[in-house]
């Protein structure tokens, strides 16, 4: 995002947009973690350590795509995770950034025991 101030111009980062939506989605309830994608190897889970793995955005002057690769949590509600998680990400890029985000795009690449040590 590139925005023309009286003072200057202020420009958002993708990689902050990916930061602020990967910390929402950790953030939200029945997500183990963020998930690495196949691309990468192993599909690695990764834990809050590097957020912005599992997320992909595409930000325009205004508005802002966002991809998420999750890890749920076994016996929770897939649909209903992934409803909150969009939302949740969207009101919290929306809020900290200004940028209007047009969608926020799940996929569920696996379910995670409470027990497992995700790495």
């Amino acid at each position: 995002m590139t925005e023309q101030l009286d003072t200057g111009e202020l420009r958002i980062s993708d990689d902050v947009v990916a930061k602020i939506a990967g910390l929402a989605a950790l953030e939200t309830p029945g997500i183990a973690a963020m998930s690495g994608g196949l691309s990468e190897g192993w599909a690695k889970r990764l834990s809050g350590k590097n957020v912005q793995k599992g997320v992909t955005v595409e930000v325009g002057q205004l508005e802002a795509a966002i991809d998420l690769r999750i890890i749920v949590l076994y016996e929770t509600p897939i649909q209903e995770v992934c409803r909150m998680l969009q939302q949740n990400v969207r009101e919290a890029v929306e809020r900290m950034t200004g940028l209007k985000v047009v969608e926020v795009n799940v996929k569920v690449e696996g379910v995670a025991f409470k027990d497992d040590e995700i790495a």
